[in-house]
């Protein structure tokens, strides 16, 4: 592989430091956020990279927003903590009450934000799980489509929450595009 022509968002794997994204390009070096490490500085032609996904590919050196732009999209991509989403104003304060059929059951009461949170955090979670199917080595295409299908779907089915939240470009949208 010849990596002197790779750019902000390549994913790689080191030898030694393990997976990582291009976040920065120099002359001779690459600004790389590994997973477990974080960011280092790694020599271009360094035999211990391997490419995943070649993106961006350039010589150019990359400004500092660029590399700001890409590490935000990085950390979204490999973590657990994204965005805050907000909960729709209306819903803050609120409670849940889930009534048994049989009146002698006492129903239970979560808070709205408490249930919202678990949403998000189902929310961006199946994000991560998505961008690992993308990303796997060993998948063949057939195989992530056919993945990627069936995460589609599990959030058409999760389009009745829509409501919960303040901001429509949070929502949940199913196969065909269009949310509950």
């Amino acid at each position: 592989m010849d990596q002197l022509d790779l750019g902000v968002g390549t994913r790689l794997q080191h030898t030694l430091h393990g997976p990582g994204v291009i976040v920065g390009v120099r002359y001779a070096t690459y600004l790389i956020s590994f997973i477990n490490v974080g960011v280092k500085e790694i020599e271009k032609n360094d035999t211990q990279l391997d490419d995943i996904i070649p993106e961006n590919v350039s010589v150019e050196i990359e400004t500092v927003s660029e590399v700001e732009k890409s590490l935000l999209q990085i950390l979204r991509m490999w973590s657990d903590s994204n965005e805050i989403v907000p909960l729709g104003d209306r819903w803050k304060g609120g409670l849940m009450l889930l009534q048994p059929a049989d009146k002698t059951q006492k129903a239970k009461e979560i808070p709205i934000d408490i249930f919202f949170h678990k949403i998000v955090m189902l929310r961006d979670r199946l994000r991560v799980m998505e961008q690992q199917i993308n990303a796997h080595k060993l998948l063949s295409d057939e195989d992530k489509v056919n993945l990627q299908q069936y995460i589609t779907r599990i959030y058409g089915t999760l389009t009745t929450f829509n409501v919960l939240f303040k901001n429509k470009e949070n929502w949940f949208v199913g196969e065909k595009g269009s949310a509950e």
